[in-house]
């Protein structure tokens, strides 16, 4: 498959007709119909359902789109490093992060980066840390915060400075609010909306010991927006990190903190063995300075 058969692709799915698609190529609809016909015989499969006005894809055009759009991120992120290896500092850095206060602290370092070398530019990813290893994986991140607990085999890493406190997030109004902290015994009976890692499961359910069996889990989140939102409306109570969500005088919601305390470390992580840009690789040194004469 040639990259510029797969934007031709992406173009067609993403403007749903061959005429308006060849005229944004600027080449013809005979030319553009003839690559996605080859395409579809080098792939062995049918990418299209071809209606009257409109295209539509098929589940194996749906899987190729996600592919090709990996695809043509590399290689325009490939393109872009090596055509600033010869400037001094400059070019792209792609940044993953879960959501952690940590990410101050890496952005007071990137501030200054940035002030130093004006020429480069930062592309945030945010997710959870599972979503962030796979693209560190396919290389399409070049760092990351993750917070623990993380499988770190393939991956250097160093340690943040700093933990995560996990607590509760409910309403001003509930009866988890009028206490000062919350112990596994206190949610017992109540709707609960948790992460969706199974690997952190486990760590919490280490926490609530034998309580985590009678536990009313209603739903899990990847990332806190949506589920502060459903903390809003009374759904449930957002088991989560300190200071993600707003708690303060206008806002209904309001943190508790877990008694006895439960706390997550915080790792920068990158690809063992990884070939840095040049503004990649100045940036990580920085971080390593910046957070080890902070431990």
């Amino acid at each position: 498959m040639e990259l510029r058969v797969l934007r031709y692709f992406l173009t067609v799915a993403r403007e749903q007709n061959i005429t308006r698609a060849a005229n944004i190529l600027h080449i013809t609809q005979p030319t553009l119909s003839r690559q996605l016909i080859q395409l579809e015989e080098e792939l062995h499969t049918q990418l299209f359902i071809r209606g009257k006005n409109q295209i539509s894809l098929t589940e194996e055009g749906m899987l190729l789109r996600r592919r090709a759009e990996d695809i043509i991120d590399l290689a325009d992120k490939t393109e872009k490093e090596f055509a600033n290896r010869e400037e001094m500092i400059s070019g792209d850095i792609f940044i993953g992060s879960g959501e952690t206060q940590a990410m101050r602290m890496m952005a007071d370092v990137m501030k200054t980066f940035h002030e130093q070398y004006p020429f480069t530019n930062f592309h945030m990813f945010s997710g959870n840390a599972d979503d962030i290893k796979e693209k560190i994986d396919k290389g399409l991140i070049d760092l990351a915060l993750l917070m623990e607990p993380v499988q770190l085999d393939k991956y250097d890493f160093i340690r943040l400075p700093y933990k995560e406190t996990w607590g509760v997030l409910t309403r001003k109004d509930s009866r988890l609010a009028q206490k000062s902290v919350i112990t596994p015994d206190d949610l017992r009976n109540e709707n609960l909306i948790i992460t969706r890692r199974a690997i952190v499961q486990n760590e919490i359910a280490s926490w609530f010991h034998e309580e985590y069996e009678h536990l009313q889990i209603i739903s899990t989140y990847n990332l806190i927006y949506n589920a502060a939102i459903m903390a809003e409306q009374g759904m449930g109570h957002v088991i989560c990190f300190d200071k993600l969500a707003p708690t303060d005088e206008h806002s209904i919601l309001c943190f508790r903190p877990f008694s006895p305390t439960l706390e997550t470390g915080v790792v920068l992580v990158w690809k063992k063995h990884q070939l840095f840009s040049p503004a990649a690789h100045k940036l990580l040194e920085n971080l390593k300075e910046a957070f080890t004469k902070e431990s």
